[in-house]
């Protein structure tokens, strides 16, 4: 309902490619939670961040060479890391520790509604009403799903 569909024809890869992107979204809350539980703090978190960086490092060096060596690049990447991944990926982990999978996944929808409001607030862009229904169905979907789930003691509380 955030995407307007008039004069626009299905492309048959697009939906296969939007399939292949939930499943990974569904994996990714599925192995975090269960690496948020077998780790301690932010240890899985500094894991996959290595392998990443790793496994992207030859595609770099190759398609810049020297250059990514460059003192303010390497200070941009830093903060684009730690903006983008690190602290994101370590509040969700955190709070996978305390949601379910189920909440916290109808939480995570959350983020094409915090999308839309940065659009509308930052970049003046206009909501139409489908939108603006697709925002509310969206929050009241979580609000619901978090207000009425089970209850699970928090790693902390004693």
């Amino acid at each position: 309902m955030l995407t307007p569909f008039v004069g626009v024809t299905l492309d048959l890869i697009g939906i296969g490619l939007a399939l292949v992107a939930g499943t990974c979204w569904a994996a990714y809350i599925l192995l975090s939670a269960r690496i948020g539980q077998a780790l301690e703090g932010g240890e899985g978190l500094a894991w996959a961040m290595a392998i990443a960086a790793l496994l992207l490092l030859p595609l770099g060096v190759f398609t810049e060479g020297a250059a990514l060596l460059q003192p303010h690049l390497m200070l941009t990447g830093f903060g684009v890391a730690l903006l983008s991944s690190a602290i994101p990926y370590s509040l969700e982990l955190a709070a996978l520790r305390g949601l379910s999978v189920q909440v916290f996944g109808i939480l995570l929808s959350l983020e094409p509604v915090a999308a839309a409001l940065a659009a509308l607030l930052i970049l003046n862009e206009e909501l139409s009403p489908q939108a603006i229904v697709a925002i509310l169905a969206i929050a009241l979907a979580a609000a619901g799903s978090s207000y009425f789930a089970p209850r699970q003691p928090h790693p902390i509380d004693p």
